[in-house]
């Protein structure tokens, strides 16, 4: 099954059910405002959808699209992201190590950071993969009052977009979003007005995304082993050269220890000595052949 939802903003009321929804299902907790801020509207890590308030009364939903070929994945170095067989894309946060390239990697700047964390994750929709798998519809789409959102699978509901694009060609922009940009995602919408806010930039292309990320990331194997070798090999001149020193400045210090103050011990003055010695010793001897 390639489960995917079909968002129809043109029924959206701006309710934000979905997003109340979502963040019980997911235990998000109280959006943070950060400075400057009188209401969270974006995502954020305690916030994976979002309703964004656009001219003459538009609702637009933002959440991941769930990418058929996600950059994401292909970008995440330890398999933190994966696609899944049912069309979501989940993240395992036991495996990512924080480099944050699946922030970067994304078309639409969906995956958000958790900055205020000691031990920040990566957060973002993940499509209600816990309850696709058990047969049930996301919680954002059992919630919309106004069937805005659509869940099934992904040809139907392609199927059904271009039905009522078809049915009501004054109402839509003539374009199902989601359809084949960068391969296409998993997450559809139709509307009557143009998207581009959302990242659908007219230059996005329909080429998906990882064939990409991959020219780039095949080489870091090679470049993290040549930089560990190099690396290893300046801690090893490094650690000897700061051995030897230290070596050095024990020896000299034996030395200094051993070493005789005021001449004492050379050779001048062991002859000496030993002159000194001999003379008083005749001298006492003649002493005692006078007495």
């Amino acid at each position: 099954m390639s489960a995917a939802i079909l968002i129809d903003i043109t029924r959206c009321i701006g309710c934000e059910e979905c997003v109340l929804a979502c963040k019980e299902e997911n235990d998000l907790g109280p959006d943070r405002l950060r400075k400057g801020q009188e209401a969270v509207d974006g995502l954020s890590a305690t916030r994976f959808s979002t309703i964004l308030r656009k001219p003459d009364d538009h609702f637009v939903r933002q959440q991941c699209r769930h990418c058929l070929e996600p950059a994401c994945v292909s970008a995440c170095l330890v398999g933190a992201m994966q696609k899944t067989p049912e069309g979501a894309v989940v993240y395992d946060s036991e495996l990512c190590m924080g480099c944050r390239y699946c922030l970067v990697a994304c078309p639409y700047g969906i995956p958000r950071y958790e900055w205020d964390e000691a031990a920040p994750l990566v957060r973002k929709c993940h499509l209600c993969h816990h309850r696709v798998v058990e047969g049930r519809e996301p919680a954002c789409v059992e919630s919309c009052p106004e069937d805005a959102l659509l869940f099934g699978e992904r040809d139907q509901l392609l199927a059904e977009a271009h039905r009522r694009i078809a049915d009501n060609p004054d109402t839509y922009v003539n374009h199902v979003y989601g359809e084949t940009e960068v391969g296409g995602t998993s997450v559809l919408y139709l509307s009557d007005i143009s998207l581009g806010f959302l990242g659908w930039a007219e230059n996005l292309g329909e080429g998906d995304l990882p064939h990409l990320t991959w020219a780039s990331l095949k080489k870091v194997p090679g470049v993290i082993v040549g930089m560990g070798g190099l690396m290893g090999a300046i801690y090893w001149v490094v650690n000897r050269r700061m051995k030897m020193a230290a070596r050095a400045a024990d020896g000299g210090a034996g030395m200094d220890v051993a070493a005789p103050m005021d001449g004492a011990g050379s050779p001048e003055t062991a002859a000496t000595d030993a002159e000194a010695t001999a003379s008083t010793t005749e001298s006492q001897e003649s002493g005692d052949d006078d007495d």
